[in-house]
């Protein structure tokens, strides 16, 4: 007879993360129930078991076990980024479509305080400053355009009516906000990702995210003091780091070649460019479709699919994706298809992309070198003159700061500034993140970036990209023309 099924939670107010770690890795070889296991640890077994297993043997694997959830308040939005880099947590922050900031929101980061002439520091200052002002300014301005949009519903109250539009007006005003805003951020993490995070956070160049780093390391150690207790900056990075800006800027600047005719003028670069994509993609992906169902190598199932004619293949495509629903994962085998983007969009709406972090995302520096996007409700609300001195007076402050030191100076650069990321992702995870942000309600920035992506994505894999659950309601010119004055 089978012994009889239990499934239970480990009681996390019961059981501190560590002992919760010891208690699921020690049934690999106790026979015993996890309660039994449970009951007969104490902090101290515990920390001698992560000493032993995971510190000294490297079983890295246990302290996945040990969750914690971490608050953090009134932390750049320029430190988030680096804060919510790990794939293997989840975050929530402060949203700057949903609220508003007030003027003194911002952070001032110590190398400004500390290393740049009193001059400079006025500078800075003074650019927050008329920021803010100019965001507090189009906040009215740009609320009483949207709401001759959104007039109040019959019987709709003030209260309502805000909550109906209030995305709508922030969600302009927002491109002004530099990246010193403070924001408070949630986070959900075990102790192998989160080793990693502080890892990455305590060799950063700017120092905000290294005390941010210091301080998390330090209330975790409360609850997992043996899992944390040896993280520390990490030399490879600090100084792979330093090298490759160097290289980079070799190749920014490169030696100058002597020219025997004169230069081709080349054309405006494309913001959203395919660079790269599986040629033969669906041709793997249907063959690890049949792979993973039938009893065939995977050589065979690629030959198969290879010679079918295109009738058939349509049918193996609608087999393996026509009966997706709007909220159903399509299988794992659709991550067998890969493509490459080199996309140009406004740092506030990076800061939405970055959210996916099941792509590999390659981030430049933020910088004012990329021009800024103008959305076209500043220009009906009157303010576009206002908007654009704010933005050049930001360029001026950025372009004196780094002077200095251009990672401090990135704190100035306002959201409507362009920034330049290099995204790879699968067909699996591109259908995810093109039928969430191409949908109404997104930010008509990711709209603009998730609608040109499938666009391309279809020209590539026109076969599989026909179950594409992106939005059909609008295409990304008609967002461009409707949304944005201007976008470089």
């Amino acid at each position: 007879m089978s012994a009889e099924r239990q499934i239970y939670l480990l009681d996390p107010q019961k059981l501190d993360p560590e002992t919760i770690a010891v208690a699921f890795a020690k049934t690999s070889r106790s026979p015993q129930s996890f309660r039994k296991i449970a009951a007969e640890l104490t902090a101290e077994k515990s920390a001698e078991f992560h000493e032993k297993w995971v510190v000294g043997y490297g079983h890295a694997s246990v302290a996945e076990h040990a969750v914690l959830h971490v608050a953090m308040e009134n932390v750049s939005r320029l430190a988030v980024e680096t804060i919510e880099s790990s794939r293997l947590a989840s975050y929530t922050e402060k949203s700057t479509r949903y609220q508003k900031w007030t003027p003194e929101e911002f952070y001032t980061p110590p190398e400004i305080e500390r290393d740049f002439p009193p001059a400079l520091r006025a500078v800075y200052q003074q650019a927050c400053t008329a920021m803010f002002a100019a965001y507090e300014r189009a906040l009215p301005a740009v609320r009483h355009e949207v709401e001759r949009d959104n007039p109040r519903r019959e019987g709709e109250s003030d209260g309502a009516w805000e909550r109906r539009i209030r995305s709508e007006y922030v969600d302009v005003c927002r491109f002004l906000l530099p990246a010193a805003s403070l924001a408070n951020l949630g986070m959900t993490i075990n102790a192998r990702a989160l080793e990693h995070t502080l890892c990455k956070m305590l060799s950063h160049p700017l120092e905000e995210v290294r005390q941010v780093g210091a301080e998390i390391k330090a209330v975790a150690l409360e609850s997992v003091p043996t899992l944390l207790k040896y993280v520390s900056e990490v030399p490879y990075l600090v100084e792979t780091g330093n090298a490759l800006t160097r290289l980079a800027q070799s190749a920014l600047h490169p030696e100058p070649a002597v020219q025997e005719e004169p230069a081709v003028q080349e054309k405006p670069e494309d913001w959203c460019a395919l660079v790269n994509f599986d040629q033969d993609g669906e041709t793997r992906v249907l063959a690890s479709a049949l792979y993973r169902f039938g009893e065939i190598g995977y050589a065979q199932a690629r030959q198969y699919v290879s010679a079918l004619p295109e009738n058939q293949r349509e049918t193996l495509a609608a087999a393996l994706l026509a009966r997706l629903g709007r909220h159903d994962i399509p299988l794992r085998e659709c991550e067998h298809a890969h493509f490459t983007f080199d996309v140009i969009i406004d740092q506030g709406g990076y800061f939405e992309l970055k959210r996916h972090r099941m792509m590999t995302q390659t981030a430049q520096p933020l910088t004012t070198h990329l021009g800024y996007a103008i959305p076209r409700l500043v220009v009906r609300a009157g303010i576009e003159d206002d908007y654009c001195e704010v933005m050049e007076l930001a360029a001026r402050a950025y372009d004196a700061l780094a002077q200095v030191n251009p990672h401090a100076a990135a704190y100035i650069v306002p959201n409507g500034y362009n920034r330049r990321v290099l995204l790879e992702c699968n067909l699996r995870s591109a259908d995810h993140f093109v039928s969430l942000r191409s949908a109404a309600n997104a930010h008509f920035s990711m709209r603009r970036l998730a609608l040109r992506m499938a666009e391309a994505i279809r020209q590539a894999t026109p076969l599989l990209s026909r179950y594409m659950r992106d939005s059909k309601e609008e295409t990304w010119q008609q967002v461009e023309q409707e949304h944005f004055a201007q976008v470089r």
